[in-house]
């Protein structure tokens, strides 16, 4: 899994759920056209509360930092890793400014998490 996936799946662990299994469909009479299934409910994450409440989110600076939110999720923050989610978020600039790619990852992976259902505040996204 890539590791803005394990982002993904730490902050939105219902997503997982779309990929089991669906109950099998009632029969449908010969000829007759088979009704669409209802699109799946979408269920909005407040992103900053649910990070507030986990813990140890005192004493780490989630907020500005991406090493802080990624430790808060229980993921690995060496510089490797960063680079490698550099490299899914497609970050165009050189790598070895870590200060201004962490910058840059931090804003986008905000940016991403409103994206895909987070509700984000403002100030966090790009």
């Amino acid at each position: 899994m890539s590791i803005f996936g394990s982002i993904l799946s730490k902050i939105f662990p219902s997503a997982n759920a779309a990929t089991a299994p669906a109950a099998p469909a009632a029969p449908v009479p010969a000829g007759a056209p088979a009704a669409a299934a209802p699109p799946p409910a979408i269920t909005v994450v407040d992103v900053e509360a649910l990070l507030d409440g986990m813990p140890g989110a005192s004493s780490l600076n989630w907020r500005t930092s991406i090493v802080d939110l990624m430790k808060l999720l229980g993921l690995d923050s060496s510089l490797d890793a960063r680079k490698q989610l550099a490299g899914e978020l497609s970050y165009g600039a050189d790598t070895s400014d870590s200060a201004k790619m962490n910058i840059w990852l931090h804003r986008q992976v905000m940016t991403k998490l409103a994206a895909n259902g987070g509700k984000v505040p403002a100030e966090l996204r790009d």
